[in-house]
């Protein structure tokens, strides 16, 4: 009986040790998958955009400009331009859901300036070709993250005109000053990925969690923590809710309101399809 207990002493240990040595082989295999600028992207996905920065003028590289025929036909165009954050006027924050669930759906920032010149800002999943989108995936590493940063009649077409999904642009209640800071720190998170990539987590680095950091650290605690935040599909009516977007009655007539799918298609052909499709 004694010699029993000193095997199954033995064969714990043994299993002790195994299971640690796996655990440590996993972290290390864990650890040692980096994150890389150089894979083979999708095609609308191979530049990175990024920008310099000269006193109250900033001059962006890559501006996506894609003339789509179809969600994966497209004829690729690129732009660079410079933004005098001086006539930076109003900010719109965009929800589109794109699943049967309501809670899933991609947000993203527009930016307006006087001279009626309009560039979002949008976080995405940076795939690589053949990849498509997987929540699960998502958190093991599988993608890194990218700052889109293009032209309205790309980002938001696309979603409205192509993809069919609903686009709702919610002018957002805030200053020109806190809006500039907002355009500003996007744009050097841009360039930091550009330099040093990141991977995307479904739960910590998305494009709403983003957003959620960059409004933060223009106003430090203004979006408490939230699960509409990782449900993003309810993130405009937690914005609603918090007096963060602005009002046109209830927050169904609001949501209403703000629904741009036929204007969007009304005016897609429109040299002034920016302020053609917002509702002031």
């Amino acid at each position: 009986f004694y010699n029993i207990k000193i095997y199954m002493s033995k064969k714990k240990k043994i299993l002790f040790i195994v299971f640690a040595a796996l655990i440590i082989i996993a972290a290390i295999f864990w650890l040692s998958i980096k994150p890389s600028n150089n894979r083979n992207w999708n095609d609308d996905q191979t530049a990175l955009p990024y920008a310099e920065f000269v006193d109250d003028r900033v001059h962006v590289h890559n501006v996506r400009n894609f003339i789509y025929s179809s969600t994966d036909k497209y004829i690729k165009n690129y732009y660079s331009k410079t933004y005098d954050l001086t006539k930076i006027k109003n900010l719109y924050y965009i929800v589109e859901p794109f699943s049967e669930w309501d809670g899933a759906a991609h947000t993203f920032f527009s930016f307006e300036f006087e001279d009626d010149t309009f560039v979002s800002i949008s976080v995405e999943i940076r795939k690589e070709k053949g990849e498509s989108f997987s929540a699960l995936k998502g958190i093991l590493k599988q993608y890194e993250i990218m700052y889109v940063v293009g032209d309205e009649k790309d980002l938001v077409k696309l979603r409205s005109n192509f993809r069919k999904d609903d686009v709702f642009m919610y002018p957002v209640d805030t200053s020109k000053q806190k809006i500039k800071e907002l355009f500003v720190n996007m744009l050097t998170e841009a360039n930091e990925l550009k330099k040093k990539p990141k991977f995307y987590n479904t739960l910590t680095n998305t494009c709403t969690t983003n957003i959620v950091k960059h409004a933060n650290i223009v106003s430090p605690n203004k979006i408490p923590f939230d699960y509409r935040i990782l449900a993003p599909g309810y993130s405009d009516r937690f914005a609603y809710e918090l007096g963060l977007i602005k009002k046109h009655g209830t927050f169904e007539e609001t949501r209403a309101y703000y629904k741009i799918n036929e204007l969007a298609e009304k005016f897609a052909n429109d040299d002034n399809f920016s302020r053609l499709i917002r509702k002031k």
